[in-house]
């Protein structure tokens, strides 16, 4: 069902290593995440939006360390 008003989202795909995905599950585990894509958007869109936030520079640091740590950068 289409709310009124909400455009339709394209999504693609990524591939990521089978052993990093399966690390993934295991951390999201119990999270509220539904899968491990909604989790590495949810992510990518924190990074992406650090720009526009007036996170620390200590925040940006860990959020890029974890994501160097699970082999997305």
């Amino acid at each position: 069902m289409r709310v009124k008003g909400e455009s339709k989202i394209a999504f693609t795909s990524i591939s990521v290593p089978t052993t990093l995905f399966k690390k993934i599950e295991k951390h999201i585990e119990g999270t509220g995440f539904p899968s491990v894509s909604s989790y590495v958007a949810f992510i990518l869109r924190m990074i992406l939006s650090d720009k526009k936030t007036d996170k620390s520079n200590y925040e940006t640091d860990m959020i890029k360390k974890r994501l160097k740590e699970l082999g997305y950068m």
